[in-house]
């Protein structure tokens, strides 16, 4: 396959690539990256793609989804969530261990990886810290390393006891594993459904003070400055904890963070429309959060975006105070964080690729984020400019609890293509 005349976008060379050319692939490799090289030899009887007016870029990494799988695929499930990634020109995923059995053993992880092996994305597993995601006993998180889980984290749920969160630290961090923190303190939250403040007050239902983010995050701060550790911090949604991880990198503090597009644009006014489509877990905050977060993303501060991709059935959402938290996410997740970072707020396309697609990869160490020579050909075509409206009905994942629906964003998918074959194409 032969990619010419596009714009071509690597964060990950130095200094970052940013120039008209053509990608040779070969394989399921990326072999060439230069001018002219529909004139070469080797680039004869190649599939040409003509990818005037696009851009090409290391195909996005999500390392924040929720596949549902097993346990919950009513909702969705490995293949259809990878379709929903593959519209969105997301070429990996990792998956949250919150399933059913929980993906906790080597039988869980085995399930997962061998599902995704036709998937339209690859698929990288998140095991739990703790059994059960009972925060009551750690698991082995070395052996479960070993079984191909990538990461761990007792996402949708906090780890409770702060001795436990620090014994994670110390035994993922000399397995060399990656340790997230879902920020919640339950004692706070207390049954709490959206942001607490005056649109809480205005509806008559409890609210979600931001203290519990902020007082968890500000633990996993200390643990991992104490004990000379790692923590990455998942969805961050609040002003007071993108000022803590602000000042614990200053000081040298191992921590990094996510958060994603819904956080950078949408305030919980949204839910004055008693619509549970805008309820999920961070809520969507006030403006002077969606405020701090953007600024959080531009100087630095925050180190990825994800989508917390979380799909809910219709029924399931219809009800608005006994809805689940979650929305779904893969296929707007670009466009929305193009809309507000790049049309909004003059970010440049390297910088928001690098965002989606180069730091989750070194965050994870995962392979991607990158166009260089020899790496696999996991590569997204996508037009910058292209405005289109979001409708909920039209997207691939099982589930279609969307906030963007309705919605216009300036960003498009074009083509997402994985291992040199194309598994997307507008």
């Amino acid at each position: 396959m032969l990619i010419a005349n596009a714009r071509i976008l690597d964060p990950s060379c130095e200094p970052p690539v940013d120039f008209i050319g053509d990608i040779l692939i070969e394989g399921d490799r990326i072999i060439k990256v230069g001018s002219n090289l529909a004139q070469t030899k080797i680039a004869q009887g190649a599939q040409h793609i003509d990818a005037s007016g696009l851009c090409a870029a290391p195909g996005f990494l999500d390392i924040h989804v929720h596949l549902r799988d097993p346990g919950f695929t009513h909702k969705e499930d490995t293949i259809t969530g990878c379709k929903a990634a593959a519209a969105g020109g997301v070429t990996g995923v990792c998956c949250m261990p919150n399933t059913k059995p929980v993906t906790d053993s080597e039988e869980v992880l085995s399930y997962i990886l061998d599902k995704a092996k036709d998937a339209d994305a690859r698929v990288y597993p998140i095991a739990s810290i703790t059994k059960g995601m009972l925060g009551q006993e750690l698991n082995d998180i070395a052996a479960l390393h070993a079984c191909g889980a990538v990461a761990v984290s007792d996402d949708g749920r906090p780890v409770e006891n702060g001795g436990m969160m620090l014994k994670a630290l110390k035994e993922a961090y000399k397995a060399g594993v990656p340790v997230i923190s879902h920020c919640e303190d339950l004692t706070i939250i207390d049954g709490g459904i959206i942001n607490e403040g005056r649109i809480s007050k205005e509806l008559g239902v409890k609210g979600m003070d931001r203290a519990s983010e902020d007082s968890i995050t500000a633990r996993e701060i200390v643990l991992a400055e104490s004990s000379d550790t790692a923590i990455h911090i998942a969805h961050v949604s609040t002003k007071g904890s993108v000022q803590l991880i602000r000042e614990a990198k200053a000081r040298g503090v191992k921590v990094t963070c996510e958060t994603a597009p819904h956080y950078m644009m949408m305030t919980d006014e949204l839910l004055l429309s008693y619509n549970a489509n805008f309820r999920m877990n961070p809520p969507l905050r006030e403006q002077e959060d969606c405020e701090a977060i953007v600024e959080g993303v531009l100087d630095g501060t925050i180190d990825a975006i994800v989508t917390d991709h979380a799909p809910h059935a219709a029924e399931e959402k219809a009800n608005f105070l006994k809805a689940p938290n979650g929305i779904v996410g893969l296929e707007t997740s670009f466009a929305a964080a193009c809309t507000v970072l790049v049309h909004q707020c003059g970010m440049s396309l390297l910088d928001l690729v690098k965002l989606m697609s180069t730091n989750p990869a070194n965050l994870l160490r995962l392979p991607g984020g990158t166009l260089r020579e020899g790496s696999f050909a996991d590569i997204v075509l996508f037009d910058p400019d292209r405005s289109w409206t979001v409708d909920a009905e039209k997207l691939h994942s099982k589930s279609k609890n969307t906030p963007f629906d309705g919605l216009e964003l300036t960003g498009r998918v074009v083509r997402t293509i994985l291992g040199g074959k194309t598994v997307f194409e507008l």
